[in-house]
């Protein structure tokens, strides 16, 4: 017993529906291939994250907020990359350390 049909007009629909198919589902798979690939792509042309951040105040003009290591979740989106040398600097003239990151422990400012 066979579930498909037993006249040669209805096997030939069932033929065309199933080419039709099969082409929608191979151009989908390309489509999420071409966007897989765009998507490493933007990775690896990523910039490297910086060793540490600056965070700003809610102007160009207020003072920095706090120092973060350059990996921390917790800085917000107004953040500056700088160096180590900046970050102490910062540190020093009583820009605030992060509290969850700790650059102050990772630059030798405190122990942690």
């Amino acid at each position: 017993m066979t579930d498909l049909p037993p006249d040669l007009p209805r096997l030939r629909t069932l033929e065309t529906w199933l080419r039709y198919s099969l082409a929608r589902v191979q151009q989908e798979i390309a489509a999420r291939e071409r966007r897989e690939q765009e998507r490493q792509r933007g990775i690896a042309a990523r910039p490297p994250r910086p060793d540490w951040v600056i965070e700003r105040g809610l102007n160009r003009t207020s003072p920095p907020v706090a120092v973060h290591t350059g990996d921390c979740r917790m800085s917000g989106k107004r953040v500056e990359a700088i160096d180590q040398a900046a970050a102490r600097r910062a540190l020093a003239e009583g820009v605030a350390a992060c509290t969850h990151c700790r650059p102050d422990s990772a630059l030798g400012f405190v122990d942690g």
